[in-house]
């Protein structure tokens, strides 16, 4: 089994030794500071696109690359490694939900709307924010990004400030037409179904394993028993089956960006 430590103790090692921040870095990257500290501290490990990139600004020699792959070849089963990290090395993602949008594809203001909501203090929420702004680029702007199929309910559209709404819907409709996402809604006329139980996501991962995510109030699970991955296809294929044809989406979603305008003209 390959050791983290190589890697984060040579990334930690060249950095250093080169008189570079963690965010300087960072910046020759396109990734944030903290993300070279997530790597350096052995919670993350990046594809191998950006440790060719760290190999490139730090002058590695191939050195970084190679410890990258034997560290993600693979340290830990990908049911027990942190859900960013499967995102990261997904192929295909495929994420219900039904109470808000999908964290990969919020912007920043609804983001932090979300984060401002729950327990975290100032500091956990930016903090939190950040980590979820590096999520979306490590899945969605990678040089392979993931395929990304995204359902959500009808009332997702309409919980929060008209402001926030119209630009998180408007994002939406953007991010819809990269050939590499495909957004559904499932109508509040569809009734009750599978997905009503709780957000869930599936990833598919390069070898071909799959595993679940599974949303709850505190942290989630994730799970790769067939128990979990039967009932997570079977309430996908039963959400499938409820939503909307993507031009309906669209023209829902923009229905409810109208309706968000209408709200902030009367404000």
């Amino acid at each position: 089994m390959a050791d983290t430590n190589e890697f984060r103790h040579l990334l930690r090692k060249l950095r250093t030794e080169r008189g570079m921040s963690q965010d300087a870095v960072g910046a020759e990257v396109h990734v944030t500071g903290s993300q070279i500290g997530h790597y350096e501290s052995g919670r993350s490990v990046p594809v191998d696109d950006m440790a060719a990139r760290l190999d490139d600004v730090l002058g590695a020699d191939g050195e970084l690359r190679k410890a990258a792959e034997q560290s993600r070849g693979e340290v830990v089963a990908p049911w027990l490694r942190p859900w960013a990290d499967n995102e990261e090395r997904a192929i295909t993602l495929r994420l219900w939900e039904h109470s808000i949008v999908p964290g990969l594809l919020q912007t920043e203001a609804y983001a932090r709307a979300v984060f401002g909501t729950g327990w975290h203090t100032p500091n956990q929420a930016e903090e939190a924010l950040r980590t979820r702004l590096e999520r979306q680029a490590a899945a969605l702007d990678r040089p392979d990004p993931v395929t990304l199929a995204a359902i959500i309910g009808e009332s997702v559209l309409h919980q929060g400030a008209p402001g926030v709404m119209k630009e998180q819907l408007t994002h939406l409709l953007d991010i819809g037409h990269r050939p590499n996402v495909h957004l559904r809604v499932v109508p509040t006329s569809a009734g009750i179904h599978a997905g009503v139980a709780g957000a869930f996501a599936i990833a598919t991962l390069a070898d071909g394993s799959t595993v679940v995510y599974l949303d709850d109030l505190v942290e989630g699970k994730i799970g790769s028993r067939a128990r979990d991955l039967r009932r997570a296809v079977t309430a996908w294929e039963s959400v499938c089956a409820k939503a909307l044809p993507s031009g309906q989406s669209r023209q829902l979603i923009m229905k409810a960006i109208d309706h968000h305008g209408t709200e902030l003209a009367y404000e």
